[in-house]
């Protein structure tokens, strides 16, 4: 029998059509608006085609696993800000594997829990900021490798997430990080220096309780000096406790350069030290993630070329410079010049080459070292010639006395044709002859010509001879008074 055609007209209307609009919101094509609607769950049914979910100010304190009905594989944005959220399923998002933007701000989230949202791989901005939240567990945010945006800002987060920053652990194209307003005391400042300018530049730091030191001074003060976001709009809010005053107010970091305060040195750009022969890379550090022109200019003012360079500098593809086999003429200062689609920008980059080479087997020594040997030497030397040499003085003490002086000396000899002899001392008795001698006949001034023999003065018989004082030798025929002159000196 057939069904009447208005019975079935009826039944169709009965069944809720899956493109229906739940109570109590609003729609307007693809878009679900059910914000401020006292709502303490999700609507049921939701249209498949939504795109756009607007959960904002209701009462839905828990989503659960079973909060969609069904895939919502168009939604790209679910708004579920200022509910009251206080528990988040690891498997609340399974239903909304292609959703862009995620908005669980101003909630009562305390935790980040393990893999809570490793089911949106597409995900690009996330907000989480004025929650609860005060412990991030390290792989909440893995195989979010979109996120472009993240805002934790206004949380109790008292440990800096520094693995949200690191090469290999952070989301590669992570360019926001909002860390505002939490309970930081202390930050990584070398490890955030070292980050590329770019994510630095969104880099929200302000409004924590930071201790006051100079590394912090530097990493603000170089964010200024490249005009960053982060520091230029937020100056006045990034403020420190200085430490040896915790009861004080906070002082503003730019001013700990003042000697009042931590007397902090100036803040350096970029300075790199090389050696001789060394190859170096200096990295052009831009805000810009994607420049439209990129080029590089030496410190003589000559422009690099972009493609094989000049020999010993080529541009690589990532936009840095490499220096190959460094000279001494290679130091100076390099210009990095990158334009945007917003504004251009001049990065320049001081390279140090010190005059000497650091590695190697034939590598030359570096001149203070050099001089500092040298001394040592000189010393050692020094003490080798005061210690180790002969002895003139007291060295010999003990050696056998010397002879005393001739008496037929140069002066006896030239001044006086008599002998010399001691003060007080008698004369010697006169010479005896001996027979067949005729004493000092012959002789020039009482001296024997040479070839002669000396006569000998007779000793009396039974004279000891131990007893009698040395004759006086007689002077050489060749001496002084010999070649002078053959004449008596007369008195």
């Amino acid at each position: 029998m057939a069904v009447p055609a208005v019975l079935l007209v009826l039944a169709v209307l009965a069944v809720p059509s899956a493109g229906s609009c739940p109570q109590r919101c609003v729609c307007a094509s693809n878009i679900l608006s059910c914000s401020q609607a006292a709502l303490s769950s999700v609507p049921a049914p939701l249209p498949r085609f939504t795109s756009v979910l607007d959960l904002s100010h209701n009462n839905i304190s828990r989503l659960r696993a079973d909060w969609a009905a069904g895939r919502l594989a168009h939604l790209h944005a679910l708004l579920l800000a200022h509910n009251g959220l206080a528990f988040v399923s690891t498997e609340a998002f399974g239903h909304v594997p292609h959703l862009r933007h995620l908005d669980l701000s101003s909630n009562r989230l305390r935790a980040l829990e393990e893999n809570l949202f490793s089911d949106l791989p597409e995900l690009e901005v996330l907000l989480l900021y004025n929650n609860e939240i005060s412990a991030v567990d390290r792989s909440a945010f893995d195989n979010l490798s979109r996120l472009r945006k993240l805002y934790l800002g206004r949380n109790h987060i008292a440990r800096f997430p520094l693995e949200l920053l690191r090469d290999g652990s952070r989301p590669p194209q992570l360019s926001l990080l909002d860390l505002s307003s939490n309970r930081l005391r202390s930050l990584p400042a070398a490890e955030l220096q070292a980050l590329p300018a770019w994510l630095r530049d969104r880099l929200y730091l302000h409004g924590n309780p930071l201790g006051c030191d100079c590394p912090l001074y530097q990493l603000v003060a170089r964010g200024r000096h490249r005009r960053l976001s982060a520091v230029l709009d937020f100056q006045e809010e990034l403020r420190c406790q200085m430490p040896a005053a915790p009861g004080r107010a906070p002082v503003a970091v730019l001013e700990l350069g003042s000697r009042e305060l931590l007397n902090c040195s100036e803040a350096r750009e970029a300075v790199l030290e090389a050696y001789l022969g060394d190859s170096v890379t200096l990295g052009c550090d831009s805000r810009l993630r994607a420049a439209h022109g990129r080029h590089w200019v030496t410190p003589g003012g000559d422009r690099v070329p972009e493609e094989g360079g000049n020999g010993s500098a080529a541009v690589l593809a990532n936009g840095s410079l490499q220096l190959r086999a460094l000279r001494p003429e290679d130091g100076g200062t390099y210009a990095c010049r990158v334009s945007g689609p917003a504004f251009n920008e001049t990065l320049y980059v001081e390279l140090l080459v010190h005059n000497f080479t650091l590695h190697g087997p034939h590598d030359g020594l570096n001149t203070a070292y050099t001089t500092l040997v040298g001394c040592i030497l000189s010393v050692v030397l020094v003490l080798i010639y005061l210690y180790l040499t002969p002895c003139r003085c007291c060295c010999r003490a003990a050696e056998k006395p010397s002879a005393p002086p001739r008496d037929d000396s140069l002066n006896s000899s030239v001044l006086s044709a008599t002998p010399n002899h001691a003060a007080g001392e008698p004369p010697p008795p006169p010479r005896a002859r001996v027979a067949g001698h005729r004493g000092a006949a012959g002789g020039q001034n009482g001296r024997y010509k040479a070839g002669g023999s000396p006569p000998m003065a007779a000793v009396a018989v039974g004279a000891p001879r131990e007893g009698l004082r040395a004759q006086r030798k007689v002077s050489d025929p060749d001496s002084v008074s010999s070649v002078f002159s053959d004449t008596p000196i007369v008195v």
